[in-house]
């Protein structure tokens, strides 16, 4: 028994030994000498996991306030896709005394021209990439301090059509079938609340993305086509004044709330004009709920023998002057600077005449000569008259 204990007592007394020499001496260790040094690192290294960091920057969407005096040119989708075309724009912009680019957001083909990040626009399938750096475009005109106007045709959309051709504008003689018109382009009734409410979402989208401004064109009912076997299932028996100018004011009180800054293209007969061209187009409508309004008053879009002109085109000084006057003594008349409302859309294209420097800058001088300081210039290949702009 005694010997039991102890042999007991002398593995108790080692076992404690071990134990301490375990709390007086570092964990396991290898030793390792370098010139004389040594270092002592554990055998099992420890294990850290980490979370990669994201080090791609944040894009921060900016916007510039609306000149004072707004002068532009416009550029299609293809071209603002394309940069070594693009270049050429920009490039005369900076040479220039112009100061803003107004870039297709949606076109008449109905596609929008660049991915955007919302899902409602992505499952209705609008989205055709033509402009695939849009992002960085936008700020690098920021970065110049060049003013970014989106330009969207509302009305005049084939693709919504194909989507929802309840929608559609209709035959009267087959209220079945698809009413197009000259050119086999498709229309919208202009009276749909579903089609409002898509310009709002694609407005609020585009502004996020960096645009500027929103411009709303084909703004109308249909012109040209078969007017005598046409259909509108929506706005049916409704004066069309009274239709447009409620979408007016849906659309423009949408985004005045939010501080967006907007401008509506307008028939540029609708300066003279007293009733709505059958269009539904009245000037003193979209006066009333748009920050600007852009009669396109192109010289040769008037018919023969307008106010004596046998081929407008060739007066271009003289169209503007009558057209323009009139639409600021209107402007005026409902209560707002002509000055701050009115932008036209000047022609800068041959048609009806070979439209030289001197034409184009005779079109600025003489809206100049009104006292409107701001104009764009409309020319769908967007080659520019350098000749006819100031230098910067």
């Amino acid at each position: 028994m005694r010997r039991f204990l102890k042999i007991t007592l002398i593995t108790i007394l080692v076992l404690a030994s071990a134990g301490a020499l375990a709390y007086s001496l570092p964990l396991a260790t290898k030793t390792s000498y370098v010139r004389g040094e040594h270092k002592e690192t554990p055998l099992t290294e420890p294990v850290v996991e980490t979370t990669p960091i994201d080090t791609t920057p944040v894009r921060v969407v900016t916007h510039i306030p609306t000149p004072e005096s707004v002068k532009g040119v416009y550029m299609t989708s293809w071209v603002a896709g394309t940069p070594s075309l693009r270049k050429n724009i920009v490039s005369l912009i900076e040479r220039t005394e112009l100061n803003t680019i107004i870039i297709d957001i949606k076109d008449y083909t109905g596609k929008i021209s660049f991915v955007m990040p919302d899902e409602k626009l992505k499952a209705m399938g609008v989205m055709d990439n033509r402009i695939r750096d849009i992002a960085s475009l936008i700020d690098e005109l920021h970065a110049k301090n060049i003013y970014v106007i989106g330009r969207i045709a509302v009305f005049q959309d084939p693709y919504f059509v194909k989507a929802h051709p309840e929608l559609a504008v209709k035959k009267s003689s087959d209220k079945n079938v698809i009413w197009s018109d000259k050119k086999g382009i498709t229309w919208l009734d202009a009276g749909s609340q579903e089609v409002w409410d898509y310009m709002a979402l694609l407005g609020d989208n585009s502004y996020a993305m960096g645009f500027d401004e929103l411009n709303f064109d084909y703004i109308r009912f249909p012109s040209d086509g078969n007017m005598k076997d046409i259909y509108f299932p929506i706005s049916d028996g409704k004066p069309k004044a009274e239709v447009m100018n409620s979408f007016f004011t849906f659309i423009g009180d949408y985004f005045k709330a939010k501080q967006i800054p907007t401008s509506a293209d307008l028939f540029g007969m609708t300066t003279t004009s007293v009733d709505d061209l059958n269009i539904g187009q009245l000037l003193e409508h979209a006066v009333a709920h748009f920050d600007f309004v852009a009669p396109m008053v192109y010289p040769s879009h008037y018919p023969a023998t307008w106010n004596g002109f046998k081929n407008p085109a060739d007066h271009p000084k003289e169209v503007i002057t009558i057209s323009m006057a009139s639409a600021a003594k209107r402007v005026t008349a409902a209560g707002k600077d002509p000055n701050k409302v009115l932008r036209p859309w000047l022609q800068d294209f041959n048609l009806g005449a070979t439209y030289t420097a001197d034409m184009v800058r005779a079109q600025i001088d003489a809206s100049n000569g009104l006292g409107l300081s701001s104009w764009m210039l409309w020319d769908a290949s967007n080659t520019y008259t350098e000749g006819a702009l100031k230098k910067e």
